[in-house]
């Protein structure tokens, strides 16, 4: 790990850059928040976002509690409906209510975004530019609340590669009770103390994580179980959605029947890849090594993969980065998110009435682009680590993928 002072030029500089970052989002979303976030326009200016939507479609601008509407509660875990309620008290009523809860809640996002640089510049301070300068986060900045999930998932990969496994595991509790997007570390962090041969350590991590997840969710659990079931039930109940691939194919006319059963084994093939490809590394990664590869991995088949979440990929891809020759991946990653991001609004401009907008089968080819373009950056990834093997390691690789995947001459 490298340290960055508290305030060097480098610091000052990404702070800098965060801000440049959150201007330059706040005058993306503009249009909307002068125009009072109108349809089409929403989407015709690509700067929707759920913060004012979510504001009066849950009854936050009457301060109801957040999962008090039972099928009408936030569809978030606790955290984060938590923040979406608590936030509403600084709004005074009124006719620009809306506007202002935005407002609050952008200049926490902003709070957040230079939180985030920090983070990332005190693990990879070669590559923190890129978080701030990414189009795809500029673009993104403000659809919803997920950089406060954010800021505690990268601070959790921080303290569990310095080996602070008791921070690590409250802070990624924490996270996964913000958003549950990274409950996903866990598959590698299980394999990272598996390969180390720390099993108590690990008992103990997963132990204290479960806990603290517990014990932050048991109060609305127990005071307002409907509401808190209903961000796991539309999650396990959902259909293809936007930006996955089974949506892509759907409108291609690829249409698939099992799809609950089809996304787990698709979890299992990524689950099996990554541990192939972690056997194969010649030496014990670190959680920031990674992250990326394997939370981008399971986004590419899962059910869903909004705009938003190139929030989360974005600190996890640079902290990746091992040296600039991968940076052409990175940049063709970015350039596969920009062209999604554009799809899928003007897509969606194009359904609610707009004269123009790539019409379903324009909307799905994009995501397949961007699909096949995180991809390919997760296989730049890959190569490079998978670079530094032995030939006894690489002979290992082999036969571990013979053993699942390849035949046999020894049968008639």
């Amino acid at each position: 790990m490298h340290r960055l002072n508290k305030w060097s030029p480098v610091t000052r500089t990404l702070i800098l850059l965060a801000l440049l970052a959150g201007l330059l989002s706040f005058a993306k979303f503009e249009h909307c928040r002068s125009t009072g976030w109108a349809t089409p326009d929403i989407y015709v200016h690509a700067c929707y976002s759920d913060i004012p939507s979510l504001f009066s479609g849950r009854a936050l601008d009457n301060h109801q509690w957040a999962y008090n509407g039972g099928d009408n509660a936030v569809e978030y875990p606790v955290i984060t409906g938590t923040i979406m309620w608590a936030t509403s008290w600084l709004v005074p009523s009124g006719e620009n209510s809306i506007r202002n809860y935005f407002d609050v809640n952008i200049l926490f996002i902003v709070l957040l975004l230079i939180g985030t640089v920090l983070i990332v510049g005190k693990i990879r301070p070669q590559f923190a530019y890129l978080l701030p300068l990414s189009p795809a986060v500029i673009a993104s900045l403000f659809i919803n609340w997920d950089l406060w999930g954010i800021v505690s998932m990268l601070l959790a990969i921080y303290y569990f590669d310095r080996r602070r496994l008791r921070a690590s595991s409250i802070l990624l509790a924490v996270s996964i009770a913000t958003k549950f997007f990274p409950v996903l570390l866990l598959a590698p962090i299980i394999f990272i103390f598996w390969r180390r041969n720390e099993i108590r350590a690990m008992g103990k991590y997963i132990i204290t994580v479960t806990a603290i997840w517990f014990a932050i969710n048991l109060p609305v659990m127990l005071t307002t179980p409907q509401g808190w079931w209903r961000f796991y039930k539309l999650n396990l109940d959902r259909g293809p959605d936007w930006g996955s691939i089974w949506y892509a194919f759907s409108l291609l006319g690829l249409n698939s029947k099992n799809l609950n059963y089809i996304t787990i084994l698709s979890l299992f093939a990524v689950l099996t890849a990554m541990m192939i490809y972690l056997l194969a590394l010649p030496r014990t990664p670190t959680l920031t090594e990674v992250s990326f590869i394997f939370l981008a991995g399971v986004l590419c088949v899962g059910k869903v993969y909004s705009p938003q979440y190139v929030l989360w990929l974005v600190p996890l891809a640079v902290i990746a980065l091992g040296n600039t020759r991968q940076l052409f991946g990175f940049w063709i990653w970015q350039v596969g998110e920009v062209i999604y991001h554009i799809a899928i609004w003007q897509h969606l401009a194009l359904v609610q009435g707009a004269h123009f907008g790539p019409p379903a089968g324009g909307y799905a080819i994009a995501t397949l682009i961007r699909i096949a373009t995180t991809l390919y950056f997760i296989a730049i990834l890959v190569r490079a680590s998978l670079a530094e093997r032995s030939p006894q390691a690489q002979d290992l690789h082999n036969r571990l993928v013979d053993f699942p995947f390849g035949t046999t001459t020894g049968y008639p």
